[in-house]
């Protein structure tokens, strides 16, 4: 049996919630699954997210996106993600967000593209965005900064690390 798993949720879709996917929101073709809606938290403003700081990650490897998402959540943020920069960018056109945490190698549009097209957005001139990313190479930090990036972590991330500049960045 031949079986593709290619991960799609509707936050990648419509990342107006965070979603973080089970097992079995893997897709095998065919149609994806919906999110459970004990899954979602909505970005709309209602009280549970009154006061709450708004973070947008990006990732196309589900698993960290979520990582990265539940360490987030877990000290006060709202979290949307999306798994790839095309559905990043749509998303951040929709809703304001206060810092975006995103990856550099992805198919389709890069971290480095969306980092720039966020940039030409009058809303995200000054957003911190940050780069988590497996690229070491030489000249990937300096790419990553002058693409619009503040900031530029390798992976693997020590979540310490990672909340720390967050807090620098956002205060």
């Amino acid at each position: 049996m031949n079986m593709q798993s290619t991960p799609l949720t509707p936050v990648g879709r419509l990342a107006s919630t965070y979603y973080a996917p089970p097992t079995d929101a893997l897709q095998f073709g065919g149609e994806s699954s919906k999110a459970p809606r004990e899954f979602e938290q909505t970005l709309d403003g209602t009280e549970t997210n009154a006061g709450k700081r708004r973070a947008l990650i990006v990732d196309d490897a589900p698993d960290v996106a979520e990582m990265i998402a539940m360490l987030l959540q877990h000290t006060g943020y709202s979290v949307a993600t999306a798994f790839s920069a095309t559905d990043a960018l749509a998303t951040a056109q929709s809703a304001r967000f206060d810092i975006v945490v995103s990856d550099i190698g992805m198919p389709g549009m890069n971290g480095y593209e969306l980092a720039e097209a966020l940039r030409r957005l009058p809303d995200y001139e000054a957003v911190p965005l940050v780069a988590v990313t497996g690229f070491t190479m030489y000249d990937d930090r300096d790419r990553a900064l002058s693409s619009g990036f503040d900031a530029f972590l390798s992976k693997p991330i020590n979540p310490t690390t990672l909340l720390e500049l967050i807090d620098r960045l956002c205060h």
